[in-house]
C-alpha cells in the first residue's frame, strides 16, 4: 500500500465538534412521520429483494453479470458513504475537488442512507454525545442487564431511524453543508438519487443483455440486494462496533475495532481508532488494518483530486494507547 501514497499532511485529529461544546441540541421530541416512512421504505423494501433474490436463485444459476454488477455498485456507491459522508463531509479529514465532492455526495445518496446533510447532522451528533445522553444511537442507553443489552444493540442497528433520527435538522452541527449550494442542490435532488441507485443496474442489465427479465434480474442484485447489505453493514458500525471488539486505544466511549466489519465496510470497522482521533482520514493505523476507503483517499491525493489529509501522530497515538489486550 504504500506504493499509493503520496505525501501527506499530518495534523492533529481533534474532533470537528467537542464533548457537550453545543449540548444535545434536539429541536423534535421524536423523528418526524415522514421520515419514519421514508425510512421504513428504505428498510423494507431492499429486504424484500433479498426474499425475490432467494426466488430468484432458486433453480437458477447465480449469473455472473449479477455478481458483478453487485459487487460494483456495492464498492462505487459503498464508497460514497465512507470515503464521502463520513470522512470527508462529517469530519473533514481531507479535502477535495468540487467535482469529487459532488460525486461522492451522490454515491453516497445511492446508498439510501439519507440526505448528506441530514447524515452528517446525526453523525457528528453522535460524535459530541458518543454513549450518553443526546447521542442518536447509542446500544448503552437501553438499560441493564441481558434485556437491556439485547433492546440497545437493536436500537443502535436499527431501531434509532425509526425513534431519533433527523431529530437535529439545523445548522448547529452541519452549518458548513448548509452554506454549500452545491451539496444542498445535491440534497434536493435525493430521490432521483434513489431511483437511479436500482434504475442504473436495471440500464447496465439491459444493455448487456437486451433482455428485460435478466435487466430485472440484475436490478435486483445490484439494486434492492445490494442496498440491503450494506445498510446493515453499515448498521453494524453503531451496533457491533460499539459492543464488540477490541479497544486498543483510550476514548470516552465503548467504541471498538472489529475486522469483520472492517472488512464490510471499506476501514470503519476500525472505530475505536477512528473515535480516539475522529479526524483521521485514515481508520486502519495498524499495518495489518486494512482499510480501502484510506486508500481511496491516497489514490485521490495521488491524482491531484485530495489533499491536506489528516492523520494522528505517533506522539499522539502513544499518548492515548492503551496497554494490549
Amino acid at each position: 500500500m504504500s506504493t499509493l501514497l503520496p505525501e501527506i499532511e499530518v495534523e492533529a485529529s481533534a474532533p470537528i465538534v467537542e464533548t457537550d461544546a453545543l449540548g444535545i441540541g434536539t429541536v423534535r421530541a421524536r423523528t418526524t412521520r415522514v421520515s419514519q416512512v421514508v425510512t421504513l421504505v428504505a428498510v423494507i423494501v431492499p429486504a424484500g429483494g433479498v426474499l425475490s433474490a432467494a426466488g430468484l436463485a432458486w433453480g437458477v444459476a447465480f449469473r455472473p453479470l449479477d455478481l458483478w454488477c453487485f459487487l460494483g455498485f456495492y464498492v462505487l456507491t459503498g464508497l460514497g458513504i465512507t470515503v464521502g459522508y463520513h470522512r470527508l463531509f462529517t469530519h473533514r479529514s481531507f479535502e477535495a475537488a468540487p467535482p469529487i465532492r459532488v460525486a461522492l455526495a451522490i454515491l453516497g445518496a445511492m446508498t439510501l442512507q439519507g440526505p448528506v446533510t441530514q447524515w452528517v447532522t446525526d453523525h457528528r451528533k453522535h460524535h459530541a454525545r458518543s454513549d450518553a445522553e443526546g447521542d442518536p444511537h447509542s446500544p448503552h442507553l437501553s438499560g441493564p442487564g441481558v434485556l437491556g443489552t439485547i433492546r440497545g444493540l437493536a436500537h443502535a442497528h436499527v431501531g434509532w431511524l425509526f425513534a431519533t433520527k433527523g431529530m437535529e435538522r439545523g445548522e448547529r452541527y452541519a452549518r458548513d453543508l448548509y452554506e454549500d449550494r452545491a451539496i444542498r442542490l445535491v440534497d434536493r435532488l435525493y430521490l432521483v438519487w434513489v431511483l437511479a441507485s436500482v434504475g442504473l443496474p436495471f440500464l447496465v442489465g439491459l444493455a448487456v443483455t437486451g433482455s428485460t427479465d435478466r435487466a430485472l434480474e440484475v436490478m435486483v442484485w445490484a439494486g434492492l440486494v445490494r442496498i440491503f447489505a450494506f445498510e446493515h453493514a453499515t448498521f453494524s458500525v453503531n451496533s457491533i462496533c460499539h459492543t464488540f471488539g477490541r479497544r486498543p486505544y483510550e476514548a470516552r466511549d465503548e467504541s471498538r475495532n472489529n475486522w469483520v466489519v472492517a472488512l464490510l465496510t471499506f476501514g470503519e470497522g476500525w472505530h475505536n481508532n477512528h473515535h480516539a482521533f475522529p479526524r483521521s482520514a485514515r481508520h486502519g493505523l495498524e499495518r495489518a488494518q486494512v482499510d480501502v476507503s484510506w486508500m481511496v483517499i491516497a489514490l485521490l491525493a495521488r491524482c491531484g483530486l485530495a489533499s491536506s489529509m489528516r492523520l494522528p501522530t505517533p506522539a499522539q497515538r502513544a499518548h492515548v494507547a492503551l496497554a494490549k489486550r
